[in-house]
């Protein structure tokens, strides 16, 4: 189908807090880049976001502050609103789940579905603290989880295995705001009958070619099958339910937090001046609907948010959704509540926003979690930004300056490299086209700053200060050519660094804003000779090792450190540099280069005259293919058909005991034992471990 227009949603982030990098990676830097790409594409396209202002994690944090709610929420929806502003998020609105046009939208949708008869009303048993006269809500409760027994598993869901939670399910319960050990009392709840949906959103999900982490996750939902869901809570703060006798009674978080998507769409249309515009991006379906969202969402997007929609026939189901990995720190998960994070405000205020935008882009967690490192985004601002194209913007203006009075000059007779500089222009502006229409950003961050590259070596390559005195036609078309790049590149930046971008067509002299110049103008539409530019500035400053170091210095003593605060400094030294020095440490841009795949053995036989290899076919998705084992001294041939392993999937081939092995399959190895390392559930063959 050709879509007419799109709208873009980021997660909504819950107003409990400030926001880190790893809420940036996720969901907002990657829909901001798509949506500054198609902008400039002249698409007819809607960036909505919002702060989520309900749910516990807002109690919890108002009970501890001694506050209420509202205070809470309207700090920190005014602090990530202007934290979004500063990094180039740009939402054409952000509203808030406060709002009364949300409440009214998502009382709405509750009593369109309660009519619908998609709701069953029953009561239940809950916990009840009876020190604090309360039934515990979700969050308001922690205990073992059932499924994989990971203790300080939350009343909805565990970090540790992913998985639902039903809070009476909990092993060992304690009420976390007094420690107390709940009873049992009964309670009344309206439950959302997901199952009469299950055939049709598995079908529905059937018919995308999402990402596998999309796909796969919701699998396994599908085959514990999807039952119902309550979707009100016993709690005050809240959208009431809009039924009568249910006084203390609001909608769950995650049942109405969705409908601020639309709820921010109407509020937009309002602020425009065309109240049932909404409708159009909403309940039309040649408009395409994207959710950029953290894997952490993916459920209650792909799943339970389509059933909603479903259930209320309030609107179509959405087209795309690129949900990404996490973003961890130093090769560790961040935690907010050990206060280990990097704080967006933190990096913005103190360096240039395009370096951080850059350095996530250039690592984006697309597939795969990726890892942030201070010494990461040093390298990325001094060797990528400061000295590749920092430097070749600078030098192009320098040169245009001092030789030619800062007036382009005359182009004579274009040679073969000069043109070859076109055409490559083209052909990455292409390439990035593609890109960036699939969601792609790490990929083609990668392509743009290869081609930044090519224009500095055409540079170097041209030398236009020896060509000045000897031939005054190939230094003119040097500048000429390289100024043109520069304005080229500022648009290819553009979505990924937009401030950059902004500074360069300033120092062009040019009018209007490199944001609404056109894509389809890169590589075709020239500056002419006799245009004069504008002084040049430095783009990116370079952050020196003792500024990056103190940066280490105060990761180390925040979050999970925080045990070691009575260090004396010397030991803080010690332990600093042991893990910078860990003998043989990978890093992660090298280790995302290796691919991890699921593939199941088909068939298994002992290789002559070894005791220890095995020769294996194994089959990844649509691909079969032969490896060579070491594992015979502890499975036989018969054990291992059918058996689904984890293989290195992109290994060079090579030759054992003359046999060609075509990949590596993983194990774990002691002394005197070997085991192979398996899914822990059954998963599709070509699935990606990571």
């Amino acid at each position: 189908m050709e879509f007419k227009r799109t709208l873009v949603t980021s997660a909504l982030p819950y107003a409990n807090g400030p926001l880190h990098i790893g809420h940036i990676a996720g969901a907002y830097l990657p829909a901001d880049i798509f949506v500054r790409f198609n902008r400039m594409l002249k698409n007819d396209i809607v960036f909505i976001g919002g702060s989520d202002e309900h749910g516990v994690p807002i109690t919890i944090t108002a009970e501890k502050e001694k506050v209420s709610p509202q205070v809470i929420i309207d700090r920190y929806h005014n602090m990530n609103k202007k934290t979004f502003e500063k990094l180039g998020i740009s939402f054409d609105h952000y509203s808030r789940t406060s709002a009364e046009i949300h409440h009214k939208t998502a009382q709405e949708i509750f009593t369109k579905i309660y009519k619908n008869g998609h709701l069953l009303e029953k009561e239940i048993q809950q916990f009840y603290c009876e020190k604090c006269n309360m039934f515990l809500a979700d969050r308001y409760i922690e205990g073992v989880c059932p499924h994989c027994g990971c203790d300080g598993a939350r009343g909805d869901q565990c970090e540790s295995c992913g998985k639902w939670i039903e809070p009476i399910d909990l092993k060992n319960p304690k009420c976390k705001i007094c420690g107390a050990e709940p009873i049992i009392k009964t309670t009344k709840h309206w439950f959302l009958q997901m199952s009469k949906f299950q055939e049709k959103i598995e079908n529905w999900l059937k018919s995308k070619k999402w990402k596998d982490n999309v796909t796969n996750f919701c699998k396994g939902w599908f085959a514990e099958g999807l039952g119902e869901r309550a979707i009100t809570r016993d709690i005050n703060w809240g959208i009431k339910v809009p039924l009568p006798n249910t006084d203390g009674k609001v909608l769950y978080v995650w049942f109405e937090a969705p409908i601020g998507y639309i709820s921010s769409t109407k509020e937009w249309s309002e602020k425009i001046g065309k109240p049932e515009e909404w409708q159009k991006y909403w309940r039309d379906e040649k408009t395409r609907i994207i959710h950029f969202i953290g894997k952490d969402n993916i459920v209650f997007h792909a799943i339970v948010w389509p059933i909603i929609l479903l259930a209320s026939d309030y609107a179509h189901l959405p087209n795309e959704i690129p949900a990404n990995e996490f973003l961890n720190i130093s090769s560790r998960k961040i935690s907010t509540s050990r206060n280990f994070a990097i704080w967006v405000d933190d990096v913005i205020n103190k360096y240039n926003v395009d370096s951080l935008r850059y350095a996530i882009a250039a690592n984006a967690p697309e597939t795969r979690d990726t890892d942030f490192s201070w010494e990461y985004f040093q390298e990325k601002n001094n060797n990528e930004l400061a000295d590749n194209i920092g430097n070749f913007v600078n030098r192009a203006g320098v040169f245009i300056k001092n030789f030619y009075n800062n007036i382009i000059p005359e182009p004579i007779d274009l040679d073969d490299n000069c043109k070859q500089m076109i055409n490559k222009t083209i052909e990455t502006r292409d390439k990035m086209f593609d890109l960036f229409s699939n969601f792609q950003v790490k990929e083609a961050t990668k392509i743009f700053m290869a081609f930044a590259k090519e224009c500095n070596k055409y540079f170097n390559d041209s030398a236009p200060w020896h060509c000045f005195k000897n031939d005054k036609n190939k230094c003119s078309n040097c500048l000429y050519i390289s100024i043109n790049l520069v304005k080229w590149l500022a648009q290819l930046m553009s979505p990924i660094m937009p401030f950059s971008a902004e500074k360069i067509w300033q120092f062009l002299n040019l009018s209007g804003e490199c944001s609404k110049s056109e894509w389809c103008a890169i590589g075709v539409d020239f500056l002419k000779a006799g245009h004069k530019i504008n002084e040049p500035q430095i783009l990116f400053t370079k952050i020196d090792d003792k500024t990056i170091r103190a940066e280490i210095d105060k990761l180390l003593n925040t979050g999970a450190d925080n045990k070691n605060q009575n260090q004396t400094a010397p030991e803080k030294k010690a332990q600093s540099e042991k893990i910078e020095n860990v003998i043989d440490i990978v890093d992660i841009n090298y280790f995302s280069k290796i691919q991890l795949r699921v593939a199941e053995i088909i068939k298994a036989e002992n290789v002559e005259k070894s005791k220890k290899l095995l020769k294996l076919q194994i089959k990844i998705a649509n691909d079969e293919r032969q490896i060579v084992a070491g594992i015979a001294e502890f499975y036989k041939p018969e054990q291992l058909i059918g058996k689904k392993i984890v293989v290195v999937y992109n290994l060079k081939p090579a030759k054992i005991f003359n046999i060609e092995s075509n990949g590596m399959l993983l194990a774990a190895k002691t002394k005197d034992k070997l085991v192979l390392v398996t899914p822990e559930t059954d998963i599709d063959t070509g699935a990606v471990v990571g």
